[in-house]
């Protein structure tokens, strides 16, 4: 078996057609090529976390991969990262263990972060303003690294919870290409920006129904439990279109899951992703729309990129 440190993880991503090998695992996800079970879920409140297993394998692949990741959200205090975890990678046929990652959870941000820049590609008006963002932490960064792939917009305007947290944000991004404008102001977010990306661990909504005026394109990621919610769920019933990862999934966790709940949406309104990729379903058909899209990570992200990562290894 072979260990595989995120140094050399690192050094092997720029080989990798990224959003190729996503799109790929969304299109067979719905295509019902794959095979993905419940996620496996671990939460704790002292210090608050949570832990996510996500596993399964594609149809006639030679792979299945086991996925762990983990959200301690008090790490800075201790040094660390918040994300943490590894991907084991094992034979389909014969279940001998070919490689395990020791990403720290790297992968898990990166694939999010490039399943964000499809929804982009795919549902965001044609002319993107500005981007907002919604947070200050690992993905709010990673977000704008990946949608430079599928936009030219390089203006962004970024909402946190605090003044040394957009200053430490603002700093990190100083080596890219955008323009970046700070803000504690929610509306400052909704008023200005038509592609906006929503990445926190919140569990109260944080974007109304009443600050959204359409021709927006919202990606909610950061609800990927049945407890964190971003968005006001009669954010979804005005929607003219919501995108799931997985519909499975997002019956039981994120956005989708507290619409349903509280009977806003219905499971029979929901398109998913791999199925706008595939063709079989339309995606954003006038600037005028408003477009949600829901992510809750889907274990064939995991599988695409891991293989991909043993594959040049």
């Amino acid at each position: 078996m072979r260990i595989v440190s995120l140094d050399e993880i690192k050094a092997v991503l720029p080989k990798i057609d990224l959003m190729q090998e996503i799109e790929a695992g969304f299109s067979a996800y719905s295509n019902g090529e794959v095979v993905v079970p419940p996620v496996g879920e671990l939460n704790f409140e002292h210090p608050p976390g949570d832990v996510h297993i996500k596993y399964g394998y594609i149809r006639d692949d030679d792979v299945y991969v086991i996925k762990i990741a983990s959200g301690f959200y008090q790490n800075k205090l201790l040094g660390l990262s918040n994300g943490q975890g590894m991907m084991l990678v094992f034979d389909q046929k014969s279940g001998k263990p070919l490689g395990l990652l020791q990403d720290e959870g790297y992968l898990t941000d990166v694939r999010t972060a490039v399943a964000g820049a499809i929804c982009a590609k795919y549902l965001a008006p044609n002319n993107i303003e500005t981007i907002g963002i919604i947070g200050t932490g690992i993905q709010a960064r990673m977000q704008l690294e990946y949608l430079k792939n599928v936009t030219d917009c390089r203006s962004a305007i970024v909402w946190g919870r605090s003044e040394s947290a957009l200053d430490q944000y603002k700093t990190s991004m100083d080596d890219t290409d955008f323009i970046i404008e700070t803000t504690m102001a929610l509306e400052q977010v909704t008023d200005n920006c038509n592609l906006i990306v929503t990445c926190t661990a919140s569990e109260k909504p944080l974007i109304r129904k009443d600050q959204i005026t359409g021709k927006i394109h919202i990606t909610a990621m950061g609800s990927d439990t049945p407890n964190k919610q971003e968005l006001e769920t009669n954010v979804l019933s005005k929607a003219d279109l919501i995108i799931a990862d997985s519909r499975l999934q997002c019956e039981v966790r994120g956005e989708i899951h507290h619409a349903i709940r509280n009977k806003k949406v219905s499971m029979d309104s929901i398109v998913e992703l791999g199925e706008i990729i595939n063709g079989d379903r339309q995606g954003r058909t006038t600037s005028s729309e408003l477009t949600v899209a829901d992510l809750t990570g889907v274990a064939v992200q995991d599988i695409k990129i891991s293989k991909a990562v043993l594959k040049y290894i």
